[in-house]
């Protein structure tokens, strides 16, 4: 019977030193940090592509908005093929000249403070296309990460349970415990090997995912050690969305839609189109002059509908801003709380939580196998410990994207430059 008990006593003891070798093993090759991956997507990004090629179009729209109107070539003949006199040419009269559209109103420096608008609305487009890809990135790396620290607790969950079903079979053989113990045992066993396959694919498709946003293949070790620790968010700040780039862009969709109102007043001004020219009169060769003004007549359209909508948009951006700021200052006040709700658990798990499941785990497989506690008591020690580490792995992932959400709401706006650029 000591030798039985021997026996025992070395299989859970070779659990112990399996369920330590599960432990990641330090790898020579540098990691993916979160900052490599973040310069990278900026790098591959198509969405910082199309920003960029907002900003131009809106540049280029600026251009135009500055040019005058075109002058036109007028060419015009009378008197030609009619009877009498008029047969032929001998009767006619040609006139050639140009026409010059003439603004009034500033028209012309309405539309470029428009276009001014439109080209900071685009830089700061860039700007929350960045913030968004960085969230985005962020997420995902996290999510990587989370993957491969499943599938770590898997393995070492699959490890133990491939143990304890040796413990349960020698049990079982020296007659200490009964036939069930084994099938139970080998079901565990089973699930665990499900639960290992399980997570191996999610670790690909987390890695393929981030791969794809930063547009390399991702070969290397993630950063781990970046993962694990949990600090605060910086000193405490007031739930507020003043400076912030939802603020932001919501003021400039407000500035753009007040240019349009200027612009709109000023097109009420009718323009004036001059014309000047000369006339020949073919029957007695002499040349003549021809001059004219022509101004429209606003009897069907004299602009207020325009001025109407016009304003009325600004009125709706107004509202909009206001609307920012509420949904902004709930966002920024429900994110602190969930960075302070994960920071907690996190820690929590991360610490006492997981130390003492381990410890329970422990004692009970040390106490199964020399048969002082039976098989429902170690199962229900080793279920804890596997989801206290789920509990501790989703912890973390709920703090690193909840930290990574406050700083996407908090980002603050950038300074614009007299020149428009943003910095």
């Amino acid at each position: 019977m000591s030798r039985t008990l021997a026996a025992l006593l070395a299989a859970t003891v070779c659990a112990g030193t399996a369920v330590a070798q599960t432990a990641p093993v330090a790898s020579t090759e540098a990691p993916l940090t979160l900052d490599d991956a973040l310069a990278s997507a900026r790098a591959h990004s198509p969405g910082m592509e199309a920003a960029e090629a907002s900003i131009r179009a809106s540049t280029a729209g600026r251009t135009v908005a500055g040019l005058r109107p075109n002058p036109s070539f007028e060419g015009q003949a009378e008197n030609v093929a009619g009877t009498g006199p008029y047969r032929g040419l001998s009767g006619s009269e040609t006139t050639v000249g140009f026409s010059l559209p003439i603004e009034t109103g500033g028209k012309r420096s309405a539309r470029v403070a428009v276009a001014d608008t439109r080209i900071g609305r685009a830089k700061l487009g860039a700007v929350v296309a960045l913030a968004d890809l960085e969230l985005l990135v962020t997420e995902t790396y996290v999510e990587a990460v989370g993957a491969e620290r499943r599938l770590l607790v898997a393995r070492q969950q699959a490890v133990i349970a491939k143990e304890g079903l040796r413990v349960a079979r020698d049990r079982v053989m020296v007659g200490a415990a009964s036939p069930i113990d084994e099938q139970r045992a080998d079901v565990i066993a089973i699930n665990a090997n499900v639960a290992v396959e399980r997570a191996e694919r999610s670790t690909d498709v987390a890695r393929q995912n981030l791969s794809r946003l930063i547009g390399r293949p991702v070969t290397e070790p993630l950063d781990t050690t970046w993962f694990d620790r949990v600090g605060g968010f910086g000193p405490t700040i007031a739930p507020s969305s003043d400076g912030t780039l939802a603020l932001a862009v919501a003021a400039a969709d407000l500035a753009t839609a007040e240019a349009q109102v200027r612009l709109a007043r000023a097109n009420r001004i009718p323009d004036i189109t001059l014309s000047a020219g000369a006339r020949r009169l073919q029957s007695s060769r002499d040349t003549a002059a021809v001059v004219g003004v022509s101004i429209p007549i606003p009897l069907f359209n004299n602009g207020r509908a325009a001025i109407g909508q016009a304003t009325a948009e600004r009125d709706q951006f107004a509202a909009q801003l206001r609307l920012a700021r509420l949904d902004a200052d709930r966002a920024i006040a429900s994110a602190m709380a969930d960075v302070a709700n994960a920071a907690t658990a996190a820690r929590a798990a991360n610490g006492p939580a997981l130390a003492a499941a381990q410890e329970a785990a422990r004692i009970a497989r040390i106490g199964y196998g020399q048969g002082k506690l039976d098989q429902i008591e170690l199962l229900d020690a080793e279920r804890t410990l596997s989801e206290t580490r789920a509990a501790a792995t989703d912890a973390l992932i709920a703090f690193h994207t909840a930290t990574a959400r406050l700083r996407r709401l908090t980002s603050a706006a950038p300074s614009a430059t007299p020149s428009g650029d943003y910095r």
